[in-house]
Formats: C-alpha cells, sequence, structure tokens
C-alpha cells in the first residue's frame, strides 16, 4: 500500500488560508495574497535592451528612478539603477518569472519573487500612519511613485498607487512583525 500524497495548502505570508484584513477608524489594511512579483536585473551592456522589453511589456517607458507604472495586467517599479519589480496578478501570471525570461532573452536577470515578499495594502487615511512607520515625507509620495525605506527595522518598499492606497512590501520572513507595525500605528494615528 503507497502512502498518499500529503494536501498542499498554499498559505499567506501572515499564515493564513485566507488574506487578513484589519479596518481601524478610516483606514484599512489587507494583506495582498494574489500577486506573482519577478525581479528584473539588466545584464551588462543591456541595459537598453532590457528597457525596452520593460517598456513593451508595460505599454509606456520603463520605470524611471523612484517610479511606479500601472498597465492592468502588470505593473512595475524601479529599486535600483537597471532594475525593477514587476508584478501581476497571481492567477493569471503564476509563471511570470518564465514568461519574462522567454520576453527579456538575455537581455535580464530574472528571479522568481512572490515567495520572498510580504504585501500589504493600506487604504484610507493613510498618510498619518505612515508618518508613524518611516523616514519617507509622504506630501512627495504622491501617485506612480516608490520608495525604499525602513519599516520597523525591516527593508520595505513602499509605492503610491492612488490618493488613497499605498501598498507596502517587506520580507516575507518579518511578515507578522511588519504587520503588527501597521497594526500599531493605524491604532495610534486614528
Amino acid at each position: 500500500m503507497s502512502n498518499p500524497l500529503p494536501e498542499m495548502i498554499p498559505l499567506s505570508a501572515l499564515g493564513g488560508r485566507a488574506a487578513q484584513k484589519h479596518v481601524h477608524g478610516p483606514v484599512t489594511l489587507t494583506e495582498v495574497t494574489h500577486l506573482a512579483l519577478a525581479s528584473v536585473a539588466a545584464r551588462h551592456g543591456q541595459e537598453d535592451a532590457c528597457k525596452k522589453h520593460l517598456s513593451t511589456l508595460l505599454g509606456q517607458a520603463a520605470p524611471d528612478v523612484e517610479e511606479l507604472v500601472m498597465n492592468d495586467p502588470e505593473a512595475a517599479f524601479w529599486i535600483g539603477p537597471n532594475q525593477w519589480i514587476v508584478g501581476a496578478p497571481h492567477d493569471s501570471h503564476e509563471d511570470l518569472a518564465a514568461r519574462l525570461i522567454t520576453r527579456f532573452g538575455p537581455s535580464a536577470s530574472i528571479t522568481e519573487q512572490s515567495d520572498a515578499w510580504a504585501v500589504f495594502d493600506l487604504q484610507g487615511d493613510a498618510l498619518p500612519v505612515m508618518e508613524l512607520l518611516c523616514p519617507i515625507d509622504m506630501r512627495t509620495l504622491t501617485v506612480g511613485r516608490a520608495r525604499r525605506t525602513t519599516i520597523d527595522h525591516l527593508g520595505c518598499f513602499v509605492t503610491r498607487r492612488g490618493e488613497d492606497h499605498l501598498r507596502i512590501l517587506g520580507p516575507r520572513s518579518s511578515a507578522g512583525s511588519l504587520h503588527h507595525a501597521l497594526l500599531t500605528a493605524m491604532r495610534a494615528a486614528h
């Protein structure tokens, strides 16, 4: 008699089967579990070709310093010179990294990032919350901007997706700590 295979159940970064959502006053914090993520880094001497591939994918110029480009279904933001994070819905882009490897060919090094990051959406009156958490001047983080920062001693990215919509990416290995810091600041700010 053979042993049956164990049932594989995907868990969110916070360890649940479903995304967590918290509302406190005018702010909502939602764990984002539906994203496929990949990093794109132009190879030496291939910077222009890589940017051209990314621009074609996004339907507009590749994001420049601190820029976020959203083009349904893909989005990308700048993380360093000739480096970006690309995201898309997981349900339709589970193989995002493989697709990008095929598209970019030898012009870029592509790395699967979906399980490397915990992702949270902060919606509503989020600016006072973020001002308690990180040294970003939130007045200058306008829609379509992305910044690297620290939140509770964790290296994170913050992107402004709308007037009242921030997306925070932090290390998945510290998802619980980041989540706790966000909730604590929500309660303190409102």
